[in-house]
């Protein structure tokens, strides 16, 4: 009989919560979805990404990721290693100008998460067409795993995801 794993667990959780907030509450649109094996590394990574309706200035991803160290452990039942599963919640949203509205994208990353680790926010654009603007991608990441102990969670994640998307979208 198949077990399945920490990440199975996890990504069923996010799913359900998520997808619950596009086709029962119709909050959100999801625009995207990864579930991905990479056989190089043996690693799993699945993701979401979503929008609230009618609002398409900012989007938001969530992501769990599970590497070969973390499923062996699990499968294997190793003595003193604790499975888990790194969780990501990124945030994106085009910009003009890159110091104010930036500066102003960390304000309510920091202000809603009061994260442990420092968001990162990252500017990109496409060569020549800099006057069009940027695309910031902010990524908040927790100082440890998760396992199936956080599943009830997910739905304060989520809603801390849909008011960082309502503060972006009225940048």
């Amino acid at each position: 009989m198949f077990d399945p794993t920490v990440f199975e667990n996890l990504k069923v959780g996010i799913e359900n919560v998520i997808y619950d907030l596009d086709n029962l509450d119709e909050l959100v649109l999801i625009t995207g979805r990864e579930d991905l094996l990479d056989m190089a590394v043996m690693s799993r990574s699945f993701s979401l990404t979503f929008e609230l309706r009618g609002l398409k200035e900012a989007a938001a991803e969530i992501r769990l990721d599970a590497g070969l160290q973390e499923l062996a452990a699990e499968i294997l039942e190793t003595p003193g290693k604790q499975p888990g599963c790194e969780l990501k919640v990124r945030f994106y949203k085009n910009v003009k100008r890159i110091e104010d509205e930036c500066a102003a994208i960390s304000r309510i990353v920091a202000a809603i998460w009061e994260p442990e680790i420092p968001p990162v926010q990252t500017v990109t654009y496409i060569v020549g067409e800099e006057a069009d603007g940027y695309r910031s991608m902010t990524e908040v990441r927790f100082s440890r795993t998760i396992n199936e102990e956080q599943m009830e969670d997910i739905p304060n994640l989520a809603d801390h995801m849909l008011q960082t998307l309502e503060q972006l979208n009225r940048i």
